[in-house]
């Protein structure tokens, strides 16, 4: 029962992880659960604080009455999926930058991205529908790699979510592997993009704005 129960749980928190901010009967209908089930694993990461009560959702409310509560993970609930090597990582990343100074760790952090995204095709930002099709390639790119990835349409764009950051802890430290994961997307989406948040500075989510909008003309000739 124990087993079955730590199983459950973690699943509760993968879907925080991945779906948060989520309400609690969402919970229940993606994992077959009752509401006294999700209560219970809730009421237990509220109380370690490996979860929240999200403060503000922008969502759609219907009907009367109050709008659903909402969860998501926190930075304790994310440590337990782990952050494999990050004292080791950190060290060397320190060794790499009293070597080689910080056009070293820039390098370093353009090469992890491009080993990520090697296989996404680039777009050139002037069609809307292959913008998004790129930034979906992004995304299904960096799920592969651990990070959790989705889109969302927002406004006049859409938004690269990493629900997880496997080095997080390192990128606190070293902003560099954030910069360069924005200035990758942007050069394979042929546009500018706007990071919006990143797990490394205590958000819930690394999240990148891409317009869709059209695209500014080409200068005049000189």
């Amino acid at each position: 029962m124990i087993g079955h129960e730590g199983h459950t749980r973690a699943a509760v928190v993968k879907l925080l992880l991945e779906e948060g901010p989520i309400t609690a009967s969402d919970i229940g209908r993606r994992l077959g659960l009752s509401a006294a089930g999700v209560r219970r694993h809730l009421d237990a990461l509220l109380e370690s604080g490996e979860a929240r009560e999200a403060a503000t959702v922008a969502v759609r409310h219907r009907g009367r009455g109050r709008p659903a509560k909402h969860f998501q993970i926190t930075a304790r609930g994310r440590g337990r999926l782990g952050h494999a090597y990050d004292d080791l990582a950190g060290a060397a990343m320190r060794q790499l930058r009293e070597v080689g100074g910080n056009a070293a760790i820039t390098e370093f952090a353009r090469r992890r991205v491009d080993a990520i995204v090697g296989r996404v095709a680039p777009t050139d930002g002037r069609d809307a529908e292959k913008v998004e099709e790129t930034a979906g390639a992004i995304a299904d790119a960096f799920t592969d790699a651990g990070f959790a990835a989705s889109i969302r349409p927002v406004g006049n764009g859409v938004q690269i979510c990493q629900h997880h950051c496997p080095v997080s802890h390192v990128a606190e430290e070293f902003p560099e592997l954030c910069d360069a994961e924005r200035d990758a997307f942007s050069a394979l989406l042929g546009t500018h993009v706007q990071r919006l948040a990143t797990i490394a500075n205590g958000d819930c989510a690394c999240t990148t704005h891409i317009p869709l909008g059209p695209a500014p003309p080409d200068p005049p000739p000189q």
